[in-house]
């Protein structure tokens, strides 16, 4: 893999990489370290990433990525909750957010597949780039998929809760408004791409922690590449 990956590089590319990635340690690190200590870097991002929102409670007991009852339609929340439904929209929240975690156990073999295909510019661009570089090579090479995988999971999860049918009523309700903004009545993409938009949010803040500090660089590998001049930037 590495040297199929090697051979898309030009040679004053590799000569670069040498000399940029030379004072990381007294010894320097051939373009083949780089490579497997990116890819091992993308892949600690996703585990503990992946690993973290998949568990029970990833989504709905961390408020950073908690998915919550639509924005744009607050008064749809606020009708169900004057008529006395307060308790399904509590219980429709906790559905979205069930959802957005049984799905994102789909995750890691879709990251997998991506990290395989990077190739040696990818890694120079990330090696290079912004502190969530990583993170955004994954969310370009993978968001299609995860959508694909996530959807019907969380389309499922959603089936289960009467909520869902009164958000959708009242929606068409308010659509058929004279002159209001019309709202998307589709739950589904919604809660799909506000999970998908989690799962990065947690991948990127690992990033950040490798790039940052020497302690999150958990093997010999990570610290001599993230431990680069070209790395600390």
């Amino acid at each position: 893999m590495t040297v199929a990956i090697v051979s898309g590089c030009t040679t004053q590319q590799l000569a670069d990489f040498g000399r940029i990635l030379e004072g990381a340690s007294e010894t320097p690190l051939t373009t083949a370290e780089v490579d497997a200590g990116l890819r091992e870097a993308l892949i600690q991002g996703i585990s503990v990433g992946a690993d973290e929102v998949s568990k029970v409670g990833g989504y709905l007991n961390n408020p950073q990525i908690r998915i919550p009852f639509p924005p744009e339609v607050v008064r749809v929340e606020n009708t169900l909750r004057d008529i006395g439904m307060g308790s399904l929209i509590d219980q429709f929240v906790s559905t979205l957010n069930r959802g957005a975690e049984e799905a994102a156990k789909e995750a890691k073999p879709v990251f997998i597949a991506a990290i395989r295909q990077m190739t040696i510019q990818d890694a120079f661009a990330i090696l290079r780039g912004k502190e969530d570089e990583a993170t955004r090579y994954l969310r370009r090479t993978t968001t299609g998929e995860l959508t694909q995988r996530f959807s019907p999971i969380i389309s499922q999860a959603l089936d289960k809760t009467e909520a869902t049918r009164y958000y959708g009523d009242i929606v068409n309700t308010y659509n058929a408004i004279p002159f209001v903004q019309q709202v998307n009545p589709d739950l589904t993409s919604y809660a799909t791409e506000r999970a998908i938009d989690g799962l990065f949010v947690m991948i990127a803040q690992e990033e950040r922690k490798i790039r940052k500090d020497p302690v999150a660089r958990t093997t010999e590998i990570l610290k001599r590449v993230f431990g680069s001049p070209e790395a600390q930037g």
